[in-house]
């Protein structure tokens, strides 16, 4: 994976959301195309398009289970004047060496199966007496009275026009169309289209692998019992389904104590298995910021570029943050602020784009839209910071969800996108209209 040396200007400076942005989507490349077969290519991105080597369907087929007649044969058929017609065989789906159908004849045809020489259009078995010599019946008492191979003769009470109940050859889609363009994520409607028209691999760019990581000696896996002074590692969970949800295949470490040898092991340990790194706290300025006293010195010499810049945003909350690449395929690592909210906050902005820029897709951010601000009162803000504040948007309204304070995770669960109050902006008056970031 190339990469290219993000711009370092010390780190006293304050830069601004958009300039980290920038920098992260301008060292972040697509990986590169492999080919996958195509329950392994669900999430991926194609990288060119899909021709329809055969026409779907294939051949005229049945749309119904009945009889494949001339229309001749059943025009003017009623109730009391039926077309009278000889039953010559059955054509079942998948059948090589279909009948002919003559004037006056009639093939009992299966759902799907092809529409023999001869025959015009399909009456249903509903409009026939199954075969038996009796008034019309309806489909699970003709199929239980006519079983297949039966022969001799169907009255018909009800005429048909011509391609009445046949699926046309090529009415899905015909040899030399276009299935699916370059660029195309692939879900489950796109892999049952390239499996019927035949395509067993397909060119993708691969679902990025990412690695989780947590740091703090205070943290404690959900179902352990806490101690004094522990807290459960949420952010570790929270940042692998966050990862996935942006099509990521995501892998969540353990929580790392504050020990900077410990983790620069861990993260060497698992670069083998990673297209991108993840951290989450130790990013500040406190005595205890393992992040910064692990990677601050990882770059190489001998490879320019290399190495992981800390810097301070104008943001809140995200203002601590890491950008770099470390090991010998330049792995990119983003080093996130340890606060559950200023950790999602700050995925959403730069490690979402990044995954989706790995990925190969052009539109790599979240949907964005005005809205109008309904609140009790004023939001304030910081001057000069960018504010994201949770908020629960509908029907072009957002309403903010708890406080501005870092750690509110119960506040992250109830919301749906985030308030963007700019940078200029100290206050804002309810009725408002401003930008929110949709986040589902």
């Amino acid at each position: 994976m190339s990469s290219t040396a993000p711009r370092t200007t010390g780190q006293d400076r304050l830069w601004s959301v958009d300039e980290h942005l920038e920098d992260i989507l301008a060292t972040v490349r697509p990986l590169e195309p492999i080919e996958l077969q195509l329950l392994d290519a669900q999430g991926c991105v194609l990288v060119e398009d899909v021709t329809v080597p055969v026409s779907l369907p294939p051949f005229d087929n049945s749309s119904m289970d009945g009889y494949a007649v001339r229309v001749a044969d059943v025009a003017g058929a009623c109730e009391e004047f039926p077309a009278v017609l000889e039953v010559v065989g059955d054509v079942a789906a998948g059948q090589a060496d279909p009948l002919t159908v003559g004037p006056g004849q009639a093939a009992r045809i299966m759902t799907g199966a092809p529409l023999p020489p001869g025959a015009e259009t399909v009456v249903p078995v509903e409009w026939t007496d199954g075969g038996l010599g009796e008034g019309p019946v309806t489909g699970m008492r003709a199929r239980a009275l006519a079983p297949e191979g039966a022969a001799g003769q169907v009255r018909v009470y009800r005429p048909a026009e011509a391609r009445a109940h046949v699926r046309d050859k090529g009415s899905d889609v015909k040899a030399g169309d276009r299935a699916l363009e370059a660029g195309t994520v692939l879900g489950p409607p796109q892999i049952a289209l390239l499996a019927a028209i035949g395509r067993g691999t397909v060119r993708v760019r691969p679902r990025p692998r990412v690695v989780v990581l947590s740091t703090g000696s205070e943290l404690v896996p959900p179902g352990e019992e806490l101690r004094a002074g522990q807290i459960h590692d949420s952010n570790s969970f929270a940042l692998t389904a966050a990862a996935r949800d942006a099509g990521a295949i995501a892998y969540r470490v353990g929580a790392v104590a504050d020990d900077a040898e410990t983790l620069r092991a861990t993260i060497e340990d698992q670069l083998v298995r990673a297209d991108l790194m993840v951290t989450t706290g130790g990013v500040s300025v406190g005595a205890y910021d393992v992040v910064k006293e692990a990677l601050s010195h990882t770059g190489d010499e001998d490879e320019p570029g290399s190495g992981v810049e800390f810097r301070k945003l104008a943001m809140q909350p995200g203002k601590p943050q890491g950008f770099g690449s470390i090991g010998p395929d330049h792995t990119p690592l983003l080093a996130l602020p340890g606060n559950p909210v200023s950790s999602y906050v700050s995925f959403e902005l730069f490690v979402r784009p990044a995954i989706r820029t790995l990925m190969g897709l052009e539109d790599v951010h979240r949907p964005r839209a005005r809205a109008k601000l309904t609140a009790g009162r004023a939001l304030t803000s910081p001057k000069g910071r960018r504010q994201f504040l949770r908020g629960a948007y509908s029907d072009g309204t957002i309403s903010p969800v708890g406080g501005s304070g870092s750690h509110l995770v119960a506040a992250l669960a109830q919301a749906n996108a985030l308030i963007v109050v700019p940078e200029d902006v100290e206050t804002v008056e309810p009725g408002t209209e401003v930008e929110v970031v949709l986040l589902g």
